[in-house]
């Protein structure tokens, strides 16, 4: 099966959370601009199809910030890009509660699915931890101390991607 993405650390995490191995396609997509990852998903995946009629896997990760009312979501990477992540640290107030939340795309040219996985916690009060992912070094999941960036491989096991992966691999399961 192909994954889509530019991110080759992407194509690993996948591989070790669903035991599968996967071809990683890069291809230059027009991202459609949506505040919800399933949009941007479903987007993604259609138009992945039409250019290597193969099926497919496409991913799409968001933060939702509750204090600016889930902004950025899926469009945290162009906030990250021109901001930065220690300035979005910065800015939020007292509410620093978050969520994140992946939604994977699979589409076959003619079965479209899209799984999704949330995970509830707050913004750091700066970034923490060298990461391979944007922002998971300003995001501490519930019940922890640590930015994603900061557990290394220990957030493959509590990651939202983990989430919707296993929903996916349910799928697959019964999947022809």
């Amino acid at each position: 099966m192909f994954l889509v993405t530019s991110n080759p650390n992407k194509v690993k995490e996948f591989s070790q959370i669903l035991r599968l191995e996967l071809a990683q396609v890069n291809l230059d997509l027009d991202e459609i601009q949506a505040i919800e990852v399933e949009k941007v998903v479903r987007h993604k995946a259609k138009q992945a199809y039409d250019l290597i009629k193969r099926p497919l896997l496409v991913e799409d990760t968001g933060l939702y910030i509750e204090e600016w009312h889930n902004f950025p979501g899926a469009l945290i990477k162009w906030v990250g890009e021109t901001i930065g992540y220690e300035r979005i640290c910065q800015m939020i107030g007292k509410n620093r509660r978050a969520k994140a939340e992946t939604a994977v795309g699979f589409y076959d040219g003619r079965t479209y699915q899209c799984f999704t996985g949330k995970v509830i916690g707050k913004i750091a009060n700066q970034p923490m931890g060298k990461t391979n992912f944007g922002w998971d070094n300003v995001f501490i999941p519930d019940g922890y101390c640590q930015t994603f960036a900061q557990m290394g491989v220990e957030k493959n096991k509590i990651s939202m991607r983990r989430i919707a992966l296993e929903r996916l691999q349910d799928f697959l399961k019964s999947y022809h």
